[in-house]
């Protein structure tokens, strides 16, 4: 019998509509990738500060402990400390901090009583009870750029604000 053996494979067709189909794909997946993934540093610290908040709350209040959010101003540094710790763990805390990024900078940490504490270091108490200090957290990005975290004593959530915020506005 002399015919033609039937070739397997794909045709140019069909090969066009999968690669069509991968690209489209692609496109929509690739911001969503470098949003998830590929952050900027502003990004990269709200992020911590509105996860860490509301978990410090949390444990405070379920392991029955005083928890401690120190600012580090001048090291550029935020960590995490509870009542408890031993000498060794709070060093190791410390060292262990969230390091800001280098476009980054702490500003100042202002409480309602007209405190501002610009230099050195500022601790926010998150108690017992479930709540906490009140407090803003001023940092600027790129030198003029503002963040300002807002830390309500009874609520969960940080607010996050890009602009200068006090206790007066």
């Amino acid at each position: 019998m002399l015919g033609f053996e039937r070739i397997k494979g794909f045709t140019l067709i069909e090969l066009v509509v999968v690669v069509a189909l991968i690209s489209i794909m692609l496109f929509l997946a690739i911001p969503r990738f470098q949003s998830d993934f590929l952050t900027d540093s502003t990004k990269k610290v709200s992020r911590w500060i509105l996860y860490k908040v509301p978990a410090l709350k949390e444990n405070a209040f379920r392991e029955q402990k005083k928890y401690v959010l120190h600012v580090g101003i001048d090291s550029e540094k935020l960590w995490i400390t509870h009542e408890g710790m031993s000498d060794e763990e709070l060093q190791d805390a410390e060292m262990d901090g969230f390091i800001l990024p280098d476009d980054i900078k702490l500003q100042d940490v202002e409480f309602p009583d007209e405190r501002i504490i610009s230099s050195g270091r500022a601790d926010i108490y998150f108690y017992e009870k479930g709540y906490s200090d009140k407090a803003i957290i001023h940092m600027v990005h790129d030198g003029d750029h503002w963040l300002s975290f807002l830390m309500e004593p009874f609520l969960p959530q940080v607010y996050l604000y890009s602009k200068y915020v006090g206790f007066e506005d």
